[in-house]
Parts: structure tokens; C-alpha cells; sequence
């Protein structure tokens, strides 16, 4: 959609708010990007596996919400470039996502094992719109316990959407679906009327 610009919590707002979200590496300028089709999933939508209940159940991971929000968002960097899959989460992203969470507007959920980080996802909320930003895993299952819960518990608060981005086969087992930019620009415009609940989150 555009080339330049800056990674200001007012700019990287005003973006979010008509659909837009930055994506690029150190090697090239901020890009901004709002894909056609979109992948969504609406909270009511959820799929979670017989397996996945299970572990839910169990009670293996204690899930928290914004009690480390760096350490996800970093951790989300660093995981992905050790496994060769290239990061967007360069370290002028993790400032500014940093001063939105601050601000009240970018969120995480953690998922923690015998006291350790295992997993999370951040995003930033606007109006009764979640849109997921990344996820990470250190031990197996951390990151969908994490993902469930954060759709449970928006699921209590009325959101209508997240915004999933782009498709991956991973999103779409739990439900995601993909509908056209316009239907999506038509969705999230109705629900940013509501006002946006700043401030830290809790289970």
C-alpha cells in the first residue's frame, strides 16, 4: 500500500484503523501492507482439537495477559530468526510496539511453564478488533493454550474480530476464514465505533 513513512504510535494507529499493518526487514524501508483476501476469525468461530481441550484442562501452562509483553515480542524475534524464517520483528518494530503497549493499545498473552516463559502472542486492540501480530513456542502446544485463551476471553468481551493477516494453515485449524479487503475494511469500520479499552488486561 506504501513505502516510508514512520513507526509513531499515532501513525501505526491511524494505519490499523483502516486495515494497514507494517511489514518489512532491516534491509529494506517500512513497507505497509493490507492483503486481499484477509484472514480473520471471529472469537464464536473457534476450533480447538478434542487433544488441545485436553491440555487446556490440565492446566499444564498458567496464562497471564500483559505481564511480559517484551519479552514476547522479542521472543517472537528471536525464534523466528533461528529458525531461518526470516523476522519483520526488527528492533525499531519492538520500540514502537513497546510505546503502544505503554500507551495501552498493544497487548500480549503469556504462557508460562514451572515459572518460564513457554510461550505467547502479541497484538494491538482497537474498538472491539484484536489484530494478532505474532506468536512463538518454546515447548509444545504453549503458543495455541495461549491463542485459546486470548480468544476465550475476547469472546467474553464482545469482540467481533481478529485479524488473522495473512492465511496459514495453522490459523485456518482453529477456524480462521479468509474474506475479501472490503468485506474486512467494512467489518473493522463498524467496530472501531466502540471505544478502544486501553489499559492493562487481565484474565
Amino acid at each position: 500500500m506504501a513505502v516510508g513513512g514512520d513507526l509513531s504510535p499515532k501513525r501505526l494507529l491511524l494505519a490499523y484503523g483502516m486495515g494497514i499493518f507494517p511489514w518489512f526487514s532491516d534491509q529494506s524501508p517500512i513497507l505497509w501492507w493490507s492483503p486481499d483476501p484477509r484472514l480473520v476469525l471471529y472469537p464464536n468461530d473457534i476450533k480447538i482439537s478434542k487433544s488441545l481441550e485436553r491440555l487446556i484442562r490440565k492446566q499444564v501452562f498458567q496464562i497471564t495477559l500483559d505481564e511480559a509483553f517484551n519479552q514476547v515480542i522479542t521472543s517472537c524475534a528471536k525464534i523466528r530468526r533461528r529458525e531461518n524464517r526470516g523476522s519483520w520483528i526488527v528492533r525499531d518494530m519492538i520500540e514502537a510496539y513497546c510505546k503502544l503497549h505503554e500507551s495501552g493499545f498493544a497487548h500480549s498473552v503469556e504462557a508460562w511453564h514451572e515459572g518460564k516463559l513457554a510461550g505467547g502472542l502479541y497484538g494491538v486492540s482497537l474498538g472491539k478488533c484484536f489484530f494478532g501480530e505474532s506468536m512463538f513456542t518454546r515447548i509444545s502446544n504453549a503458543s495455541k493454550v495461549a491463542f485459546v485463551t486470548l480468544v476465550n476471553h475476547l469472546n467474553k468481551l464482545s469482540f467481533d474480530l481478529i485479524d488473522c493477516q495473512v492465511r496459514t494453515e495453522h490459523l485456518i485449524r482453529f477456524g480462521a476464514k479468509e474474506v475479501s479487503r472490503s468485506d474486512f475494511l467494512e467489518q473493522i469500520k463498524k467496530s472501531l465505533n466502540t471505544p478502544t479499552m486501553r489499559g492493562k488486561w487481565y484474565l
